[in-house]
């Protein structure tokens, strides 16, 4: 069963992320290490002994739509309302609305628990969160009046509806359409497909974030407005009234996520209320309602990036479990009786130690971006402006790099159980089946790419890519200039590899300040790989030079030692990938036709 890692997501968080450092500046008010601590011990209790238990529950049962009406597995319902109970919705909210005001920091660490447990339980308070920041950042006094202390508490669940039969990536086309009433309402009619937690038994209502197009509206990305659109219609001492124009019609049956429901989504064919219709109300101003989402979408892709670190943790876990156990032949130097545990034949162990380092390198980066979100909110002018860029620039990155780690570590986690794996009562299957859907929604890794290609590396004229690489060198000289000789080749290793990522970046900057774009686009996805794998090696170095004395000082060396001379001789390969992507890839376009 998972145990939440606690003590290696406090190192993360304090010693490679910032944290510390930010709580004695004081950026972070009164916060201290005592609370962080106990929220982290709390969170990771909650994931090990309530949610874990019932996540393979949800995996076999699934949820299960009958009659109009969606039954979350055996257990979930009471699960959600102890979880809400215990205040975990609100961890970053605003206190005015019921929340705690904590960092994001603290949010995602606890969401990778939770997500380790289950992660298509955790899908529905990820969905709830984005909602309330999309409504704190742009809804009227009103709307946070009557729905936001509610949503805060975690008495009513939020939803983010985008996609289309016909509009998936390319929202401007969307076809559901919004029709003012007169009185400061909307009418909304259309279909949403993959609505995450769309409906379900859990809470007693579901405020729903509708994207949608008024008659008057200019064609494509410019002519949507977001509306909220609630399942009960709201009175106005807070109180549920009658049912909304808006219904699940189907849930999807899944690769993964089976305790998720999927959903349909119908609004306004009159099967509710007595006319046509579901009622909403616009979220900031007509046909800017893309702008309004992207706050949604936009920590939504850390918190999807958070996922993939979650199940690669929990795929690693499992894993190393079974090779302590699984006997299998004999070992070179093996000196016991009988078989050998699987973990001591070499092959085995490079597996796990790769496993590991992915997982924590992919960690570490999340950790990161959460930070540059909370330095960017507790900073002022230039300072806001520095952070608010590098949590733009890690965000892709994060989403992408960590989304594709939860799919590698849970495969590889699946190989150490040989034929075990392949079957669903190890437990191995499910996490891979789970983790594949991450580098696909809120942005598929392809996208991803593009946005950190054609918008990101561009920040302040290149100049925040380019100071972050020299941050990044800083920590491969001080590995270098160590007396530590555990280190092995580590910081020529690391050295070599941000020289390759220096120059794919420069590469890409010149392509595109050029007008090749396209040559730019066609090395993107390489280039988020090796981004990904050079902050993988230099925050595990960076977590190696920190000096604690907990008893795991020499494991974080030889980690990172491993990663560097094994993992990163990719990197030379990925950046010869992007300076020669395009052509290659228009001469192979004939064997498409």
């Amino acid at each position: 069963m998972y145990k939440a890692p606690v003590q290696d997501i406090a190192f993360t968080l304090n010693h490679v992320a910032g944290l510390a450092e930010a709580v004695e500046s004081g950026r972070l008010g009164d916060l201290g290490s005592d609370l962080v601590d106990a929220i982290l011990e709390e969170a990771g209790s909650f994931a090990g002994n309530e949610m874990a238990p019932l996540g393979e529950i949800g995996d076999r049962q699934g949820a299960r739509l009958t009659d109009g009406e969606v039954k979350t597995p055996d257990g979930w319902a009471e699960l959600y309302r102890h979880w809400r109970e215990g205040g975990w919705n609100g961890l970053t909210a605003p206190e005015a609305f019921g929340g705690q005001n904590l960092p994001h920091m603290l949010n995602v660490a606890a969401l990778e628990m939770w997500n380790s447990a289950s992660m298509a339980f955790a899908l529905a308070p990820t969905l709830t969160m984005g909602a309330i920041e999309a409504l704190v950042a742009h809804g009227s006094d009103a709307l946070k009046d009557k729905y936001l202390a509610k949503m805060v508490s975690g008495e009513w669940t939020g939803t983010m509806n985008l996609t289309e039969p016909h509009a998936g990536s390319d929202l401007g086309v969307l076809k559901t359409r919004a029709e003012r009433n007169g009185d400061g309402t909307y009418r909304i009619f259309g279909q949403k497909i993959f609505i995450t937690w769309g409906e379900h038994d859990a809470a007693d209502n579901i405020i729903h974030l509708v994207l949608a197009r008024l008659p008057d509206a200019p064609a494509g990305t410019r002519g949507i407005s977001l509306f909220l659109v609630p399942k009960f219609l709201v009175n106005d001492d807070g109180s549920l009234g009658e049912r909304n124009d808006v219904y699940c019609h189907s849930i999807e049956h899944k690769l993964g996520i089976h305790g998720s429901p999927t959903c349909t989504m119908i609004y306004g064919d009159g099967k509710f209320g007595a006319e046509k219709g579901a009622i909403g109300w616009l979220i900031g101003e007509e046909n800017k309602g893309l702008a309004c989402m992207f706050t949604m979408m936009n920590n939504a892709r850390l918190a999807v990036g958070m996922q993939g670190v979650a199940i690669a943790e929990a795929a690693t876990q499992k894993a190393i479990a079974y090779a302590n156990e699984r006997t299998q032949g004999k070992a070179p130097g093996w000196s016991g009786s009988g078989m050998s545990p699987i973990i001591e034949h070499p092959d085995i162990a490079r597996t796990l130690v790769t496993m590991k380092a992915l997982t924590q390198g992919a960690r570490a980066i999340c950790y990161a971006c959460a930070h540059a979100i909370d330095m960017s909110h507790h900073t002022e002018g230039t300072d806001a402006r520095f952070w608010s860029e590098r949590a733009a620039l890690l965000t892709p990155i994060a989403k992408a790099f960590a989304t594709d780690v939860g799919v590698d570590v849970a495969s590889l986690g699946i190989q150490v159980h040989g034929g075990m794996g392949f079957i669903e009562e190890t437990g191995a299957a499910r996490y891979l089946r789970d983790a594949r859907i991450a580098p696909i929604y809120e942005g598929t890794n392809g996208i991803q790419a593009i946005d950190l290609v054609v918008r990101k590396l561009p920040l302040s004229s290149g100049e925040q890519v380019r100071g972050f690489i020299g941050e990044l060198r800083d920590i491969a000289e001080r590995v270098a200039a160590s007396n530590n000789a555990a280190f092995g080749e580590t910081g020529d290793r690391l050295k070599a590899a941000l020289a390759a990522l220096e120059t794919a970046t420069t590469w890409l900057l010149e392509a595109q300040a050029e007008g090749r774009v396209a040559e730019a686009l066609a090395g993107a996805t390489p280039y988020q790989r090796l981004f990904g794998l050079v902050l993988n090696g230099c925050y595990l170095a960076k977590g190696a030079l920190a000096p604690v004395e907990d008893g795991n000082a020499d494991k974080r060396v030889a980690l990172c030692r491993f990663m560097a001379e094994n993992l990163l001789a990719e990197t030379s390969a990925l950046k010869d990938r992007v300076v020669s992507g395009a052509p290659s890839l228009e001469a192979a376009r004939a064997v498409l036709a």
